[in-house]
């Protein structure tokens, strides 16, 4: 009976030493060999007690059928010479945590799967235990490979996230050619960045980075090249588009408030509201006016569309805007034509096609689109290298919006670290394993 517990409950190194029913609960005592006993849980090295046995403590194993399983085991205390007084360790759990490893392993593998409410609900634990579960068995696997995680690490993606109201960030990175998330901590400042590439890559890990993609930040680039000597600096594409987006947004609203004020201008004046009385009439010059307000408030997401994805309305928006000559469309185009420099697969093409736009953006005498020209120019060659290298951003953008999905789902997280070690489960290569994947020997009892 006490082999078959053994196998069934993943037991490695202990002896279970008796059974009984608690209630709904089993309860197994066991108790680890003698050869790991009194073992410190940060180094491992035996030690010598410090105190008694302490009352017995329970951890929650994987459920027997419908009833909850709990091992029992009284620790003792232990004098590392090191680390000082700890409570001893036991094989069938990590340190600190009150449940097993199979247990944690199966809610680690759940919670990468399902929200928060429906592991805690699944397994039968409060929702904030799922948290720590994931942070510990994250540290685990960081743990098992090490720095070695890192290697092979040729083009990486550095961008920022937000997770929490009031400009709360996570610093992301990302691996461009497995698309998978590398590193992640909390903060968007040159501290956070210089830990990564200072302190979690090796040396030999830093030079064999080739490429490197972010936003134009100065301060990125500035770390980068001080730590990744032989790195290229490319600049993203979605970010510079992104730059004219917000720019003929600004076109927009600008028009808009212009129009609305003639429109107002040029209406009536009444002494009382209600209806007008009879010769009181809006002129036909105010109406018009009005609507062409209206008008160019109704463009915004045909402005933001690509050329290629515009519905027959949106395009007769344009076309409408074209033929009055408005500074919104001679914006729109620009930006068009901006996303062409990246549309196009030859960088001798590309490098006309921005040197062109560079000079009409220029002499265009909109202040908001010489403003991005600007930015662009002091880029140009990062801009040209993310052509000729046919990279961008597009793996960190998945990557974050899959970030924002599981904030979503846990409905915030208060502890940014259980939301890293969640992360990292879930976009990196750090996967959990389900605890009856993995074979478990057993050996004699001691």
């Amino acid at each position: 009976m006490n082999k078959i517990l053994r196998f069934i409950l993943a037991l490695t190194e202990a002896v279970v030493k008796s059974i009984r029913l608690e209630g709904d609960s089993i309860v197994v005592g066991v108790r680890p060999y003698k050869s790991r006993q009194r073992r410190c849980p940060v180094c491992g090295r035996a030690c010598e007690a410090y105190d008694g046995r302490s009352k017995p403590r329970r951890w929650r194993a994987l459920d027997l059928g419908t009833a909850k399983c709990y091992l029992e085991y009284a620790p003792v205390r232990v004098a590392c010479p090191d680390h000082g007084v700890h409570v001893e360790s036991v094989p069938w759990a990590r340190p600190k945590s009150r449940f097993t490893r199979p247990f944690e392993d199966w809610v680690a593998w759940m919670a990468v799967h399902c929200t928060m409410s429906a592991v805690a609900r699944a397994c039968r634990i409060e929702w904030h235990s799922v948290g720590g579960i994931c942070k510990r068995v994250y540290d685990d696997l960081q743990q098992a490979t090490g720095p070695a995680r890192f290697d092979g690490i040729r083009r990486i993606g550095i961008d920022e996230t937000s997770y929490k109201r009031g400009h709360r960030y996570l610093m992301v990175v990302v691996d461009h050619d497995r698309g998978r998330l590398i590193w992640a901590a909390e903060g968007w400042s040159k501290d956070v960045l210089r830990r990564f590439l200072k302190e979690e890559l090796t040396r030999e890990q830093r030079l064999g980075v080739e490429v490197v993609t972010a936003d134009g930040c100065r301060w990125i680039r500035t770390l980068v090249k001080r730590w990744c000597p032989n790195a290229e600096w490319v600049m993203d594409p979605f970010h510079v588009v992104s730059w004219m987006n917000d720019a003929l947004d600004g076109v927009r609203c600008e028009e808009w408030q212009a129009a609305k004020k003639a429109a107002r201008a040029a209406a009536p004046k009444r002494e009382r509201p209600g209806r007008p009385s009879a010769g009181d009439e809006t002129p036909p010059e105010a109406v018009k006016l009005a609507e062409a307000a209206k008008a160019v408030k109704g463009t915004r997401f045909a402005l933001v569309k690509g050329k290629e994805n515009l519905t027959e309305s949106q395009k007769a928006k344009l076309d409408k805007l074209k033929s009055v000559g408005s500074r919104l469309f001679r914006t729109w185009e620009l930006k068009e034509d901006l996303r062409a420099v990246f549309q196009t697969g030859d960088a001798a093409e590309a490098e006309r096609l921005l040197d062109d736009w560079l000079h009409r953006a220029a002499y265009c005498k909109i202040a908001k689109v010489v403003e991005v020209e600007k930015k662009v120019r002091r880029r140009r060659d990062d801009i040209l290298r993310a052509v000729s290298l046919s990279i961008s951003n597009a793996r960190v953008e998945s990557i974050n919006n899959k970030i924002k999905v599981t904030v979503k789902m846990g409905y915030g997280f208060r502890n940014t670290d259980n939301l890293i070690a969640l992360l990292m489960l879930r976009c990196s290569d750090a996967k959990p394993q389900l605890p009856w994947n993995r074979s478990v020997p057993v050996k004699k009892a001691a």
